[in-house]
């Protein structure tokens, strides 16, 4: 099975080497890399991410860099690296963050699901049975208040609203095609995995913030774009 790992960089210089890192070590037990490709998608940043990327591509061909030349949001990042997946004929694709806060190993039990054919896609949930030290303002306000929102507008009723961790196999990867360039995407996936009858798990993920991350006004914005996406229309 091939599985592409994709991950939208911006202004990551200080995580992307280690990111990448633990996931070319990531194994399966008789030894066999877990990923084929590892995909990290430039956003336009600002700092060495993208050289970085390249430079490691270079000299691993495991590794792919791709960039926009300017910035457009996580969501169109996402895209471009699904794009990529399709191109190559991959299997089964994971979205993973630049920022070093999922855990590399935790991928294996994202994808166990979708290679035991028991989901299409799978979602990781912060609010399951493992502990992420969520902030407060994200944790008290911002999720559920997207919750309520996917709840409402989108007839979706699944605990985390906004993981960028997440799975899915050939069939999921060509049926859903993210439109919304920013944050909102997380929405639009769930969105569209329901809309599509796909068959969708969710798996608990350990979080770890090293800084703040979404503030209160980046989560209106999410919700902003939510109700005026084309996904409402």
């Amino acid at each position: 099975m091939k599985i592409f790992c994709i991950i939208p960089a911006y202004n990551e210089e200080k995580n992307i080497i280690e990111v990448l890192e633990k996931l070319q070590k990531l194994t399966f037990s008789n030894q066999e890399p877990v990923l084929e490709k590892i995909i990290v998608v430039d956003d336009g940043s600002q700092d060495r991410t993208s050289q970085l990327a390249s430079e490691i591509a270079k000299k691993n061909s495991q590794i792919i860099s791709l960039r926009h030349l300017i910035n457009r949001g996580q969501g169109a990042a996402l895209q471009t690296g699904n794009q990529y997946a399709i191109q190559e004929k991959a299997d089964l694709v994971v979205h993973f963050d630049a920022d070093n806060q999922f855990i590399a190993q935790e991928i294996k039990d994202i994808i166990k699901p979708i290679i035991e054919h028991e989901a299409d896609i799978v979602f990781g949930s912060r609010f399951l049975e493992k502990k992420s030290d969520i902030p407060f303002v994200k944790k008290n306000i911002i999720m559920p208040l997207a919750r309520i929102v996917n709840k409402v507008f989108l007839k979706i009723n699944l605990t985390d609203p906004q993981s960028g961790f997440r799975a899915m196999n050939k069939k999921a990867l060509k049926k859903i095609k993210i439109t919304n360039d920013g944050m909102a995407h997380c929405s639009e996936i769930l969105f569209k995995s329901f809309q599509n009858n796909l068959e969708i798990k969710e798996i608990p993920i350990t979080v770890i913030y090293h800084d703040y991350g979404q503030k209160l006004n980046g989560g209106i914005k999410i919700i902003k774009d939510l109700l005026i996406s084309k996904i409402l229309k």
